[in-house]
């Protein structure tokens, strides 16, 4: 790290972040927290001494600046890993530029995200020279990324907000682990992935996101310092992600896409390098079709579920045993052919990877430490293989690096226990922080418990829910998300409102979740239903929000083959499934779907929950207890009242 007279050398990062530090003139609007404070001192200790630091912040704490000064004052180098490339961004962007200004300190910052997230020149111009496309929508999606290449200097896709992140495209002009040519590629020099990790080698304070991270240190085992640089820190934010990511990087993939995609790359590559083969194209074809009936012997409808079902399905395992047959003649024909282009030669490795990766799943089929399950979509599937406990692979990948460890979040107690993050991640021994909302819930808020409400699973229950708060959803004048944990119960409380509500209507899946919340934000009437990912990183300050509804407590489905696995794996080894996992998991998600309400100081809201196990079950109090504290009733007109109040403050 470039070096130069620390000007703020006497203060401690809490104090600088205090009233008589630098931010509280140059920012506007800037007011010290004594909860930010605690947290900068913390976590500054923690890079110090090379220590694990769990912190769970509350909303409005200001973790981000938190962890930014002292990260920034440290003269380390420290890896920032968060949970979305949104907040990537947000983080490169705007964040860390701020503190680096304030600090006055020369520190070097580099983004880094997946290689996908970046234009690949050398299948850009395949694709380009190949002119397959699916619609005439792909060949206008096209034709914007080529205006854009032209221009950019970074090649991140996220530049291009006007060809939607699930158009088909994106796949044929980006590169993944598996057909990347590295340095064999005649682009590679010019190569924007590799630009951005040249820079981020040379960074003091490296942005990645839980993926790349997780990407990079489970998978390539040998190559982390290839792409991320040695670092002093690694500071999670988000962290209440990690146990699920890190499950899907310590598991097996088998996936249609990757055999897709290598049919469609060997083709192409085929006719540019060789094309005098007998039979090569057939071989493809039936490839293909036979990784299509597969996709179909799951049937229709996109599903997850233990591979117990269907691995003694005699259509299933001739299918899988076809696929298996296909690809070793498919590689057997481009073993020959390999020498004469590097493209030929990474298909031939991808084969050899893919049938590696199917050899591996079908090998696991009888480890009990392991849950074997398949995801289908519509065109698609998934055979996965997920450990059941990821504690001691966790273990063993943070002693791998002498660094410090920063874990943070606003969601990781469980009645102010941070036992049940420590234990899936195998933790011991680390320093823990609890500082709460610096927000005025119980003057700003209100939490209702409805009377009277029918059994969560009864047939009328999403009615009775809309029933009771359409007068709520009224007289807030719209501003209101109802959150749903299924899209049944979405989709049909969406039926009933279109004809009830003269509001406007936002329903997840009509559009992108970013084009929901702008039109949210700026309608400023607007009642959206959501689920899944609407329950956390959502960020609607002001007057736009001022109810929140959540039909039910959080629990995950115990039909999920992962999630009954791991119930059943508890249970037998003498443990209590739902006091122990169940029981928290819904916490830290109804904790995430609380948090949507209250995002600013002068923000207030009624936060409705409708389910009356928050109540009627004695666990509800573990829910209640780790909820802000927020003034509470089950009188619907005290309800109303705050609303009438809500509205007069802000007249």
């Amino acid at each position: 790290m470039s070096s130069n007279k620390d000007l703020f050398q006497e203060q401690t990062p809490g104090e600088i972040l205090g009233s008589n530090g630098p931010f509280i003139n140059d920012i506007d609007r800037f007011s010290p927290r004594e909860q930010q404070q605690s947290l900068a001192d913390k976590v500054a200790d923690a890079i110090e001494n090379q220590q694990v630091l769990i912190a769970e912040a509350g909303t409005g704490t200001g973790k981000t600046f938190a962890y930014l000064v002292p990260a920034l004052m440290s003269n380390k180098r420290v890896i920032i890993s968060t949970g979305t490339k949104t907040l990537q961004d947000q983080l490169f962007k705007k964040d860390l530029p701020i503190v680096r200004d304030v600090l006055k300190r020369p520190v070097s910052i580099a983004l880094l995200k997946g290689r996908s997230n970046y234009l690949c020149q050398y299948r850009y111009e395949n694709t380009q020279s190949e002119g397959r496309f699916s619609s005439k929508q792909e060949v206008g999606h096209l034709k914007k990324i080529t205006s854009w290449s032209k221009r950019t200097k970074t090649g991140d896709i996220a530049e291009v907000t006007s060809v939607p992140e699930d158009s088909m495209i994106w796949s044929k002009v980006t590169s993944t682990s598996d057909n990347c040519l590295g340095k064999e590629c005649t682009y590679f020099d010019e190569c924007f992935l590799q630009k951005a990790r040249r820079k981020a080698q040379d960074a003091d304070i490296i942005v990645v996101n839980h993926y790349l991270l997780f990407a990079d240190m489970a998978i390539k085992e040998t190559g982390f310092n290839e792409i991320l640089p040695a670092a002093d820190a690694f500071v999670i934010d988000e962290a209440h992600q990690i146990p699920e990511i890190a499950s899907d990087y310590f598991g097996i993939t088998f996936s249609s896409r990757q055999v897709l995609e290598l049919v469609r790359d060997s083709e192409i590559e085929y006719l540019r390098d060789a094309g005098d083969q007998e039979n090569f194209t057939d071989t493809l074809d039936a490839l293909k079709k036979a990784v299509q009936d597969l996709r179909l012997a799951f049937g229709l409808d996109p599903l997850r579920a233990a591979w117990d079902q269907y691995k003694q399905d005699s259509k299933v395992s001739l299918l899988l045993e076809n696929i298996d047959d296909l690809l070793q003649e498919l590689k057997s024909s481009l073993e020959p052919m390999a020498e004469r282009g590097k493209g030929l030669e990474n298909c031939l490795r991808r084969t050899e990877e893919i049938l590696e990766q199917l050899e591996l799943f079908e090998k696991k089929e009888d480890e009990t430490e392991n849950v074997q399950w398949l995801e289908t979509y519509t065109k698609a599937f998934m055979l996965r293989t997920t450990p059941l406990d990821i504690s001691k692979p966790f273990q063993q990948l943070m002693e791998k690096y002498c660094a410090a460890w920063v874990f943070t979040s606003a969601t990781l107690t469980v009645g102010e226990s941070f036992d049940h993050f420590c234990n899936q991640l195998g933790i011991e021994n680390a320093q823990t922080l609890l500082v709460g909302s610096p927000f005025e819930y119980k003057r700003n808020s209100v939490l209702y418990s409805p009377q009277d409400m029918p059994d969560p699973n009864s047939y009328e229950y999403t009615d009775s829910i809309l029933d009771d708060v359409m007068d709520l959803i009224r007289e807030c004048g719209g501003k209101t998300f109802l959150l749903f944990t299924s899209y049944r119960s979405l989709n049909h409380a969406a039926d009933r409102l279109e004809e009830e509500l003269d509001f406007p209507l936002l329903v997840q899946g009509t559009t992108s979740r970013t084009e929901l919340l702008h039109k949210f934000r700026d309608l400023g009437n607007a009642v959206l239903l959501g689920t899944g990912s609407f329950w956390e990183g959502i960020d609607v300050k002001g007057e736009a929000l001022s109810l929140v509804v959540i039909d039910k407590l959080p629990f995950s489905s115990p039909g999920d083959p992962v999630m009954q696995a791991r119930i059943n794996s508890i249970n037998q080894n003498g443990g209590n499934a739902f006091m122990d996992y169940q029981l928290p998991r819904a916490v830290i998600a109804l904790k995430q779907g609380v948090g949507r309400l209250i995002r600013d100081e002068n923000d207030k809201g009624v936060m409705v929950i409708s389910d009356p196990r928050l109540i009627s079950k004695s666990y509800g109090k573990k829910f209640v207890e780790s909820l802000p504290p927020m003034a509470k009733t089950r009188d619907r007109d005290k309800v109303l009242g705050f609303i009438r109040y809500i509205n007069r403050q802000t007249a």
